[in-house]
């Protein structure tokens, strides 16, 4: 199939799995695991797989032609580019192509990040992975997402090498403003909805979820909007 095939495949395996499904034999919950992400593919591979996502989970693109113009399409390619000077050595060319995705795109990938296959970044605006961040295959973010550290005064006590930012599993679904920092491990196929802060491990199959805005009508009590909304609304990111 042609890079630039116009119109979408007839199925989508670049969705990937459903999220929230999964768990442990005999339906007991274990502990936090997340599945590494593949090793690096190669370039051209990687490159139709991140195109293919993007046609496969965004409905407001109709063929790989309009895809072309997904502002994180740009911000993942220059990533797996940038990458791979870094893993050479080539620290300030990877950097400078970092910059300037970061610019055209405003979607901030360290060099060092590992990203698997079939990462989407939905939007992208002010999405930032840090250095030591690993994503599985098949996640999905929106904007605003940060993958962070818990701050320079904890990281500079850290021992050399040791890992400051999170570990994403595969098939997992981070909304829009969602928020990991330091180094935890969310499970695969677990829920990071819009707005949630994560400091601690998130078991498999999970889903954490932030409050949803109150209602204050004139001359009534506050109340919290009904129990449909807080899961619709916290589990996306629209």
């Amino acid at each position: 199939m042609s890079l630039l095939s116009p119109t979408k495949p007839a199925s989508n395996p670049a969705l990937g799995p459903a999220p929230g499904n999964a768990s442990a034999p005999g339906g007991e919950s274990e502990a936090p695991a997340a599945t590494p992400a593949s090793a690096t593919p190669r370039l051209l591979a990687a490159l139709r797989d991140d195109l293919a996502v993007v046609v496969a989970r965004d409905p407001s693109v109709r063929g790989r032609k309009e895809a072309i113009l997904h502002p994180a399409l740009t911000a993942l390619w220059a990533h797996r580019v940038a990458h791979r000077l870094h893993g050479r050595g080539l620290r300030i060319p990877a950097r400078l192509l970092a910059r300037w995705a970061r610019r055209v795109t405003a979607v901030e990938i360290h060099p060092g990040a590992v990203l698997g296959r079939r990462v989407f970044i939905d939007h992208g605006a002010g999405v930032v992975v840090g250095e030591t961040a690993v994503i599985g295959d098949d996640v999905t973010m929106y904007h605003q997402v940060t993958l962070g550290a818990v701050g320079w005064w904890s990281d500079n006590k850290r021992p050399e090498g040791d890992r400051r930012h999170p570990v994403v599993g595969s098939g997992v679904i981070l909304g829009a403003n969602a928020t990991v920092l330091g180094p935890v491990t969310v499970g695969d196929r677990a829920v990071i909805g819009a707005q949630a802060l994560v400091n601690k491990d998130v078991p498999g199959g999970a889903r954490v979820l932030a409050p949803t805005a109150v209602i204050k009508e004139p001359g009534r009590r506050p109340e919290l909007m009904e129990d449909v909304f807080t899961v619709i609304a916290s589990a996306g990111s629209w």
